[in-house]
């Protein structure tokens, strides 16, 4: 028989849901296929669906229909806020200068890199232990003076959660933009921009079973962000070129299903990795879940298997069938540890021998129980190989 295929990598990317493709459909055909800039009744078309999916994704986070503003991902709705907040502020005279935490996404922590190379600076918050980002580097920073702050709201590597309505609350009272990356958080843990009062949110269609390459910039502000691409005045100009059409009426169909269904992924997720971790501790006793004691999503867990290395445990995993990441990254040939560990002050060598295990909509206490089945086994073999190549 052929063997059980496990996939534990949902925070990288979920598969599509029908619902969300039967939603497109009508937007990949004949009727709606229209240039939603266009007059005509096929334009008409493609724009009403727009408008819809903007009231819809505006209801769920608790924002306004005319803030949503359509990227193709959450690279670029980072790069975007970072970048275009400034920008803005470099062209009105404000410090040209943004802090971003130390263990943001790498498309937060590049944009921030990139303001530099335009003449700016970059503050990188560092964090403790658990991943919390420090309140007195923060108010150093909103003391300086910044275009913007960055902090994400549920970190991608290993769940922490990050206090983002502290963190909107001292923002708002310095009088400095907050850009809150969402893309792990929504469909998790329950998203209110009315209880989080950041400037900018980031969403992506992806992470929550709509299509690659398509995601929004909640902007709250337009003031408050320059564009950084430019074209024929779409989206306000904050975003021009013409729409993904049938990207957005699945982003809008999968944040409708994933906010309406998210306490009950929530408790079903969050017994799953405790069910893993519980089971992982008892067969390797000597593993480490990362932000044990944190807050945490309940769909993220980041476990190091001392005596390895992370790459050759995915190699292994991958051939009996179980899809998972890498808490580390491959560079010049050799495997360096995450930066959000090494923010967190995890030492090198449990680093580079971490595992990230991300549940989805679809996985099964059947899914841990292969895991289980398999990992002693591919953990020893891969420690007999670091003790022969001395790593």
């Amino acid at each position: 028989m052929p063997k059980r295929l496990v996939y534990l990598d949902n925070a990288a990317t979920t598969p599509v849901r029908p619902e969300v493709l039967e939603a497109m459909l009508p937007y990949l055909g004949r009727d709606a296929f229209g240039n939603p800039s266009s007059a005509h009744r096929f334009g008409r078309a493609a724009r009403a669906g727009i408008e819809e999916a903007k009231r819809t994704i505006a209801a769920a986070l608790d924002a306004d229909p005319g803030q949503v503003i359509f990227t193709s991902g959450g690279t670029e709705a980072d790069n975007l806020a970072l970048i275009g907040c400034a920008l803005a502020a470099r062209e009105r005279g404000a410090p040209f200068r943004v802090a971003v935490s130390a263990i943001e996404h790498k498309a937060v922590l590049g944009a921030a890199h990139a303001v530099t190379r335009l003449g700016g600076e970059e503050i990188i918050l560092p964090v403790d232990g658990a991943g919390a980002v420090a309140p007195d580097a923060l108010d150093a920073a909103l003391a300086r003076g910044v275009a913007v702050v960055s902090v994400m709201w549920v970190n991608n590597e290993v769940g922490v959660v990050q206090p983002v309505a502290r963190v909107a609350a001292r923002c708002r009272a310095a009088g400095i933009p907050l850009h809150v990356d969402a893309v792990q958080a929504l469909g998790k843990l329950p998203v209110s921009l009315a209880e989080v009062d950041c400037t900018l949110l980031t969403i992506s269609g992806h992470k929550i079973g709509a299509p690659k390459g398509i995601g929004a910039l909640i902007v709250r502000d337009r003031h408050a962000v320059e564009a950084i691409i430019h074209g024929g005045g779409q989206q306000f100009g904050i975003r021009p070129g013409t729409e993904n059409v049938p990207g957005i009426i699945g982003l809008g169909k999968a944040v409708e299903l994933a906010t309406r269904e998210q306490a009950d992924f929530a408790a079903r997720a969050a017994a799953l990795r405790d069910e893993l971790e519980r089971r992982v501790l008892a067969v390797v006793p000597d593993a480490v879940v990362h932000a044990a004691h944190a807050p945490r999503a309940p769909h993220v867990s980041n476990v190091s298997l001392p005596g390895t290395d992370s790459e050759a445990l995915l190699m292994h995993l991958d051939l009996a069938g179980i899809a998972c990441s890498s808490g580390s990254a491959c560079s010049t040939g050799a495997v360096e540890p995450s930066h959000v560990l090494t923010a967190m002050g995890v030492p090198r060598e449990l680093g580079v021998a971490a595992l990230r295990f991300s549940f989805g909509r679809e996985n099964t206490a059947e899914d841990v129980d292969t895991l289980i089945a398999a990992l002693p086994k591919i953990v020893d073999k891969v420690r007999q190989l670091s003790a022969v190549l001395h790593r």
